[in-house]
């Protein structure tokens, strides 16, 4: 399959079943041995490693062979010795007789070892990610993304739809992400943005008649950087007309199935299970819940609030104040220190703090808030929690969201801390019925929890105007392990509705029409009903991997600066470049 006028196989082909014949192979030289007038070395290409004897008498040039140098042989297939084969590569069983050497390329010695095992500090990996990109695992990881990426296409391509280019440089919108901006040279001073999302292209081919659409396509963000984020990354968009949202979920999960099914050559079980926002919230203080494991929480706001514990009691009085409590099964055993070690994660997600106390035989607590809790509240606790002697109760107690945020990630520290999460243990769900909108404390104003364009449900459309915080969007998100694999919603398809929600988010309608003027001109031609998802492909391709980070499945990412230590991008701009743009500078170069 690889035969070229260069080569005859690759080095991850040859068998035991291939013994006595020629072949010609080309690669790197990963390892060099000298045993005394015979070389053995290590080939390596992308398909894999076959062994190469060398007789340095007959070719010296063997002799000066190093690793990473770039070499063409020519040799006979033989089984390798009794007792010296290798059982853990394809391979393993042969070795070639080398009847002659072409040496295409000497190499430098490299910055690192080119090697798996090898520990290598990352700002180096990027530096020279042409040479880390040679690892076997890194070549794997690639071959995995090409795989998910044509499982994906051909599954879509089964179930009707069009792969359709979406344009790069776009209209900058409100409501986003921070966008990149392009200068246009013919026309000065303006400026093109690049893509956040094909979001309202994909809307208007909905209303061109195209029904169903798909693009693995490539979106830019000007934003901080996390493990799970890069400024340029790839998502699988898709979108469909004259559907409902299960419509949706039926072909995202078969999708998703397909995928795994040819890059792992794993079943997932469909279809996925359903959890509202608030279930999601309430049970696991997250709206993209890790279901590896359990440590569901309570809603004790009912049994607590005969207490006389003020901390509890105060909060309820509030406006959506509840105190939620988690059963750390078995964890009675926890020190002093393990416990303030979460009531600092609880912190750090805004709680004021962490109330807890341990279960002990008899149907009781012991905790220095059990003064203030009688014993038959006790009891109440032990009993809803289904809690018994040995096992931590953890209380949060703040307005709704809050409470269960903070629980939710003290949750996933003690799902670290006991080993409850197994990479190879896939969970999946759907999360539905998100609220519209979320108030921001800082600017105090509503913005949209997903996007501008996500429909609101038909019976909460009256509370637009009088009561955002009611209305509940048709939006839903797929989540695996813990992690938002895509999102998406039923979009607004409507012109009136359009114009009231952005006017919910502080836009006035001269505002809206200029700034929305070519999707708010299309809906006045008929827009069907239409909706769609985007899933994070890096994101995807990582867990396919398991791996925690999308730098390891994206050929040449950015470092966390948001900058590439081997090509030094961003780059410094001359004078000369500058002024064909119609641009200056107002920042003074260090």
């Amino acid at each position: 399959m690889s035969k070229t006028s260069f080569r005859t196989h690759t080095c991850g082909e040859l068998t035991s079943k291939d013994i006595e014949k020629g072949t010609i192979l080309c690669g790197w030289v990963a390892s060099r041995r000298d045993h005394g007038g015979i070389i053995f070395i290590d080939l390596r290409d992308r398909y894999g490693i076959t062994q190469i004897v060398l007789d340095p008498t007959k070719m010296p040039d063997a002799d000066k062979l190093r690793r990473e140098w770039c070499i063409q042989v020519t040799g006979s297939i033989r089984t390798r010795p009794k007792g010296m084969e290798n059982k853990h590569i394809v391979t393993g069983e042969i070795e070639v007789d080398c009847k002659s050497l072409n040496i295409i390329n000497e190499s430098e010695v490299p910055p690192f070892e080119i090697d798996d095992r090898a520990e290598i500090n990352e700002e180096l990996r990027l530096q020279y990610r042409y040479l880390d990109l040679r690892r076997p695992v890194m070549q794997n990881r690639l071959f995995n993304r090409h795989k998910a990426a044509q499982a994906a296409r051909e599954y879509l391509s089964s179930q009707d739809f069009m792969e359709i280019e979406t344009p790069m440089f776009v209209k900058t919108t409100p409501g986003g992400a921070r966008v990149f901006k392009v200068p246009s040279r013919v026309h000065p001073g303006k400026f093109y943005a690049l893509p956040e999302s094909p979001q309202m292209y994909k809307q208007l081919l909905m209303v061109a008649g195209c029904d169903r659409y798909f693009q693995l396509a490539r979106c830019l963000r000007d934003e901080d950087l996390r493990a799970d984020r890069q400024p340029e990354f790839t998502q699988i968009d898709l979108e469909m007309s004259f559907i409902e949202q299960e419509d949706i979920q039926n072909i995202v999960e078969g999708l998703i199935k397909n995928v795994f099914k040819k890059v792992l050559n794993k079943d997932i079980k469909t279809p996925f299970q359903r959890l509202t926002f608030h279930e999601a919230m309430s049970k696991y203080g997250s709206d993209k819940p890790d279901l590896r494991f359990g440590l569901e929480f309570v809603n004790v706001s009912d049994i607590v609030k005969k207490s006389s514990f003020s901390v509890f009691t105060n909060v309820l009085n509030k406006k959506y104040g509840s105190v939620y409590c988690l059963n750390a099964t078995g964890c009675g055993k926890f020190s002093r220190t393990d416990i303030e070690e979460l009531i600092t994660v609880a912190k750090l997600y805004k709680l004021p703090g962490l109330a807890w106390a341990k279960v002990i035989a008899g149907n009781k607590l012991e905790s220095s808030i059990v003064k203030y809790i009688s014993d038959d509240i006790q009891k109440e606790l032990i009993k809803s929690t289904n809690s018994k002697d040995g096992d931590l109760l953890l209380f949060a107690a703040d307005e709704f969201e809050k409470a269960c945020t903070g629980l939710g990630q003290v949750r996933l520290h003690i799902g670290k801390k006991l080993n409850l999460m197994k990479k190879d243990d896939f969970r999946f769900c759907w999360v539905v019925d998100f609220p519209l909108f979320e108030f921001n404390e800082d600017s105090n104003s509503w913005q949209a929890r997903h996007h501008i364009f996500t429909s609101p449900m038909n019976e909460d459309v009256e509370y637009l105007e009088k009561d955002p915080y009611r209305v509940r969007a048709k939006a839903y998100d797929v989540v695996l392990n813990g992690v938002e694999l895509g999102g998406g919603s039923i979009r607004i398809h409507k012109k009136d509705v359009q114009i009231r929600t952005l006017k919910v988010l502080g836009l006035t309608y001269e505002e809206a029409e200029k700034k929305f003027d070519f999707l708010l001109n299309a809906f006045k031609y008929s827009a069907p009903v239409h909706g769609g998802l985007a899933l994070g492909f890096d994101r995807f391709c990582a867990l396919l991997n398991g791996v925690d980070d999308i730098r390891e499945v994206i050929a040449f990412p950015k470092n966390k600066s948001a900058e590439n230590p081997m090509d030094s991008s961003p780059q410094d701009w001359t004078p000369e470049f500058l002024k064909d743009i119609h641009m200056k500078l107002d920042v003074v170069k260090k």
